[in-house]
């Protein structure tokens, strides 16, 4: 389908262009958003006639729309999910529920304004643009995390995919290891070869067989 453009459109052109797009982007995006008109005589026309006023309105909203960015870019918002100790989601986090955190946080848009290729599914910090016109496109960070305080690690950079902190780590060794040596333990009882305590004689040796030996030394 041909379409005039109203504004400014990704790499489809600029205010004014005709372009040809696909007949669903059209009728599910450009057309009830007011973003395009279809190509035909009589909008060619309308659009002309109007188009100092269009203008002018799409410069004012490029300048609201800049004012806004300055406060919006950069800016870090939170989103909970479960997931698993690899960081893969149970579910996943959406255009809309980016549109909601955005919102909540003090900005007002509106999820086809979040840019997302597709759904997000791992925990992290992922780097999403918001389309507030069609030249502004301010970067804010999705902070996807299990737990507010996991959010809070992951905003001073720690990988909170790994099972095991360091010190989780050096305590499940600690663990292995003494339950190692009381398996080697075990092990020797079993085998007949008892530890020698500190007077020489085998610990569980028979009384009767230490006081023969005593008497046959003597």
């Amino acid at each position: 389908m041909q379409v005039i453009l109203l504004e400014r459109i990704g790499r489809l052109g600029q205010m004014g262009d005709i372009v040809t797009v696909k007949d669903g982007f059209a009728r599910n995006f450009l057309l009830p958003q007011g973003k395009a008109l279809r190509a035909t005589e009589t909008n060619r026309n309308h659009f002309e006639s109007q188009r100092g006023q269009l203008e002018a309105h799409d410069l004012e909203a490029k300048t609201e729309a800049e004012a806004v960015a300055e406060k919006l870019n950069g800016e870090s918002f939170i989103v909970i999910r479960q997931a698993g100790d690899n960081g893969q989601l149970y579910g996943s986090v959406s255009t809309r529920d980016i549109a909601t955190a955005v919102t909540e946080g003090g900005f007002t848009i509106e999820r086809r304004q979040v840019l997302l290729a597709r759904p997000i599914k791992m925990l992290g910090l992922h780097e999403v643009l918001i389309a507030l016109h069609g030249e502004v496109s301010p970067q804010v960070t999705v902070n996807v995390a299990r737990s507010p305080e996991e959010a809070e690690r992951q905003a001073r950079g720690e990988d909170v995919t790994k099972a095991k902190t360091e010190e989780e780590e050096d305590a499940e060794d600690a663990r292995l290891a003494a339950e190692h040596a009381r398996q080697a333990g075990e092990a020797l009882f079993e085998e007949g070869e008892a530890p020698i305590d500190d007077e020489g004689a085998a610990e569980g040796e028979p009384e009767a067989e230490k006081d023969a030996d005593t008497d046959a030394a003597s």
